[in-house]
């Protein structure tokens, strides 16, 4: 059955990029390959991720320099599922990530917004029920 494999996102450098994904959220780096003019194929999960992986991606021009840090116009755009909301919204708070609210309940389970370090929104979610939206867009 085909699976979602892979999410981009456009970053300024490479090991900046890195740093954040890996100190800050937890992350795992799973690959860093060398390619040719310059450019690696990075991949980051979190830890014992069963789902998508997140390519961070280098931009190349000015195009995407432009997008580095709004890649969804301003909405959130990924969603970081945990089963334990308190213990990771203060894990993610001590080491620096800036959240732009405080944890809060929604119908589908507890979210908080959080920014990474270009800017692109997420959400630390963690869902209630079986009735929950797949995309609950918690900072819509």
């Amino acid at each position: 059955m085909p699976h979602l494999g892979l999410v981009t996102v456009v970053v300024r450098d490479y090991d900046e990029a890195i740093t954040f994904y890996v100190d800050a959220l937890g992350f795992e780096l799973r690959e860093d390959t060398r390619l040719d003019d310059g450019k690696r194929w990075v991949v980051v999960t979190p830890p014992g991720a069963g789902g998508a992986a997140v390519l961070l991606a280098r931009a190349t021009d000015s195009d995407q320099e432009a997008r580095v840090g709004n890649q969804t116009g301003g909405r959130v755009g990924w969603f970081l599922n945990t089963d334990a909301f308190d213990r990771d919204y203060e894990r993610l708070r001590a080491a620096g990530v800036a959240f732009e609210e405080v944890p809060r309940r929604e119908p589908y389970g507890t979210v908080a917004v959080f920014r990474d370090l270009y800017g692109n929104r997420w959400d630390l979610l963690q869902m209630e029920g079986t009735d929950a939206p797949e995309a609950a867009g918690g900072g819509s």
